[in-house]
């Protein structure tokens, strides 16, 4: 019985653990305010952040000298401020760590000044895997 306890008690909290795995049409729908956002389709978008962090929200990737954050990616050493950098440029002027929730509203106007700075090719997924043939990222529940 007291092992049964045990491994409810690490299912139920390893669940609470988890990032929040977005599905492809709620990322369709979350990412409404980028439709055509620096000439990108929704399409283009859905792709780009599955083959960027796989719809994670709270995605974290080290690199050799930044972190990126979120389902965008955003980098550390650019574009918003944590402990790991804190000489970053932060252009967002935020802190990274608000890429991590479930609010994608920061991350969006973040987004924006990415496209309006560098444009669409800061996701290196997009050209390569996100630039023709998007059929499969539309929505159709909507």
């Amino acid at each position: 019985m007291m092992s049964f306890v045990s491994l409810l008690l690490v299912g139920i909290l390893f669940h609470a653990t988890q990032a929040e795995q977005l599905t492809k049409c709620e990322v369709f729908r979350e990412l409404k305010d980028l439709k055509g956002y620096g000439g990108v389709s929704l399409p283009e978008w859905v792709c780009t952040t599955f083959h960027t962090s796989g719809y994670d929200t709270q995605a974290i990737v080290q690199n050799n000298d930044s972190t990126e954050y979120g389902l965008f990616q955003i980098n550390n050493k650019i574009w918003c401020k944590d402990d790991h950098n804190p000489h970053s440029s932060n252009i967002c002027n935020i802190s990274c760590d608000k890429f991590l929730d479930d609010d994608l509203t920061d991350d969006i106007m973040c987004v924006k000044k990415i496209l309006d700075k560098v444009g669409i090719n800061y996701w290196l997924a997009h050209k390569a895997l996100c630039s023709e043939k998007l059929d499969q990222w539309l929505c159709e529940k909507l």
